[in-house]
């Protein structure tokens, strides 16, 4: 038998999660008709789906990886600002590359963006191959406490 302050204890706990209060995820659609979302706020991280140099016209940017580079990192700006957040509130990335030779370029254009001493976590990935045959992807995660107004 379960004793009445040990249920109650559970119950405030599993009330008082993020996830539990906001109703759980919420989801923001992508434009395009691409089958996944642009992100996604669970308790008080913001996931944020790949990004590649993509144009307005749906297609890569030309130029090479500095200009691929620099519009992920563009695109970046709008996602976050969008959900009210900045590049100072980005947690965590993940980037992949289609040739490892050009992560010292990649990072001369992603190091721009963060003030020195708060860039976030960050993983690279050699990929054989990316959507729109782009040469960069980056997926980043940001805090967004209270799930920040838009």
């Amino acid at each position: 038998m379960i004793r009445s302050g040990t249920l109650a204890l559970a119950l405030g706990a599993a009330l008082a999660s993020p996830s539990a209060l906001a109703g759980g995820p919420t989801y923001f659609p992508r434009d395009g008709g691409y089958p996944f979302s642009e992100a996604v706020q669970a308790g008080d991280v913001l996931y944020l789906s790949g990004l590649i140099g993509e144009g307005a016209d749906g297609k890569v940017v030309p130029g090479g990886i500095e200009a691929e580079s620099s519009q992920v990192m563009a695109l970046l700006g709008r996602v976050l600002a969008r959900h009210g957040l900045g590049y100072d509130d980005v947690i965590q990335c993940t980037v992949f590359l289609t040739d490892m030779k050009e992560w010292p370029a990649f990072n001369a254009v992603y190091r721009a963006s963060f003030k020195p001493g708060r860039y976030p976590v960050r993983a690279a990935l050699g990929a054989s191959g990316l959507a729109l045959g782009a040469r960069v992807e980056l997926q980043c995660n940001a805090w967004n406490p209270k799930r920040k107004k838009r």
